[in-house]
């Protein structure tokens, strides 16, 4: 899919569930890691993550279409855009749009990978860190034992 197919999708959306046009641009943005969409303040614009549509298909797309159109309208109408906002919560229930986006698969065995695990060579007690520590440095916060990386079997 093309921007300018996004382009086409994004206003049919905005045209059939809001009633309204949309009049800045759509684009994919490939940067976009821990979300599936944003909505630009200062531009009106909007980007969706590509690997989104790529991975779970063109509906989970059409979600995060219709939540940042929401975010869209409600800012150029000066109502309440925000997650918290009343008013954006109930045009979110009116035109069918998620609150958040789905986890992609990708992501979730990537999270799942990235612990590290120490254990005590005193005592026994683990410790799981996403960041590595410095065994020379850090010790047992329970008996002041050395510290020891264990490696995945």
């Amino acid at each position: 899919m093309t921007d300018e197919q996004l382009q086409q999708i994004v206003e049919e959306i905005s045209l059939t569930f809001f009633g309204m046009p949309f009049l800045h641009k759509a684009i994919f943005n490939n940067r976009l890691r821990t979300t599936g969409g944003r909505y630009l303040l200062n531009s009106h614009n909007i980007e969706v993550n590509y690997k989104y549509y790529e991975e779970l298909g063109l509906k989970e797309l059409v979600g995060i279409i219709k939540h940042e159109l929401c975010h869209y309208h409600l800012h150029i109408m000066g109502k309440g855009y925000k997650h918290g906002d009343d008013d954006f919560k109930q045009l979110l229930i009116k035109v069918d749009a998620p609150r958040y986006c789905q986890a992609l698969e990708s992501v979730k065995r990537k999270r799942q990978s990235t612990f590290r695990v120490y254990h005590c060579e005193k005592c026994g007690q683990l410790y799981k860190r996403k960041r590595r520590i410095n065994t020379s440095r850090y010790v047992c916060g329970k008996c002041s034992g050395r510290l020891k990386e264990v490696l995945p079997k």
